[in-house]
């Protein structure tokens, strides 16, 4: 998982200013919105669509990176704008709308308010249909991630990544597992470290992520009618599995692949080559 950071591009659409990655391969494209502190210039996870030849369209939610928090705001509407983009785009065809974590309500919205644009859902780590987050972290969040401290909250974090990078991932990594910090960041290669401190220092919240924060439930089984893949861990701390379970029940033809992720980061568990496969043949069912 190398060249964490890519080159964007941004699109003037009538709902407003969108900024996305696309990069274009032989294949249908996959669609994904990622979640919390995340944009369209970062890529994570995504070498399994590469393998499989497809396309790869990611636009930054709205708030984050170069997209304005008026852009979309609400899963609905930035399904709306998605649409829109691939219009744009000459896309007539989406293989699959990806939603990762709180990218999920947009990806759930995609498919159910353009089932004639979208073929197959594929959900990791994702928020579903129950509350989210804890009263907890939504307190924490709304002091941490402000727009008076969210710059210097990420740069602290990359301070400490650059000058102790073994203490800084297990606060992170802590934070996203139901086990032990020490337990996680010992189940992580020191190849994956690398990239992990890489991914860390790359992030920022923008005023997205409290957009997030104020996200209401999104509605699932009556909406959704595609066949769906749902990827997710017992031990991820950031989304809990009853998540994964819910939407698994929901979705008509859903389908539930449990990692063995010890946290919310999937694709840095020894079974995600396995896992990459179950992908790649859900996507040329």
């Amino acid at each position: 998982m190398t060249g964490i950071e890519r080159p964007t591009a941004l699109a003037k659409l009538s709902e407003g200013v969108v900024e996305y990655r696309h990069e274009r391969r032989d294949g249908p494209a996959v669609l994904i919105f990622h979640g919390g502190h995340m944009r369209a210039g970062i890529a994570l996870g995504e070498e399994v669509f590469a393998d499989a030849g497809n396309s790869v369209l990611v636009p930054s939610r709205p708030g984050y990176g170069r997209t304005p928090l008026e852009t979309g705001t609400s899963p609905d509407g930035f399904a709306d704008v998605a649409r829109s983009l691939c219009e744009r785009l000459g896309i007539t065809r989406v293989a699959a709308v990806v939603g990762i974590s709180a990218g999920g309500r947009t990806a759930m919205a995609m498919a159910a308010r353009h089932p004639g644009l979208v073929e197959r859902v594929i959900l990791m780590s994702a928020v579903g249909p129950l509350p989210w987050p804890s009263r907890a972290v939504r307190i924490a969040g709304r002091i941490v991630f402000a727009p008076g401290s969210e710059r210097l909250t990420w740069s602290v974090m990359r301070a400490i990544l650059r000058g102790a990078p073994e203490t800084g991932l297990r606060l992170l990594l802590g934070d996203l597992s139901t086990l032990s910090a020490r337990t996680v960041l010992s189940a992580v290669r020191d190849d994956h470290r690398e990239t992990l401190i890489g991914l860390f220092a790359s992030m920022r919240s923008g005023r997205g992520f409290l957009n997030d924060l104020t996200g209401t439930p999104v509605r699932v089984g009556e909406r959704l009618t595609q066949p769906g893949l749902i990827i997710a861990s017992r031990h991820d701390g950031a989304v809990g599995f009853a998540h994964a379970e819910v939407i698994a029940d929901a979705i008509p033809h859903g389908r539930l692949v449990e990692s063995a992720a010890p946290g919310h980061l999937i694709w840095f568990a020894d079974d995600w080559p396995a896992i990459s496969g179950t992908v790649r043949d859900f996507l040329a069912t």
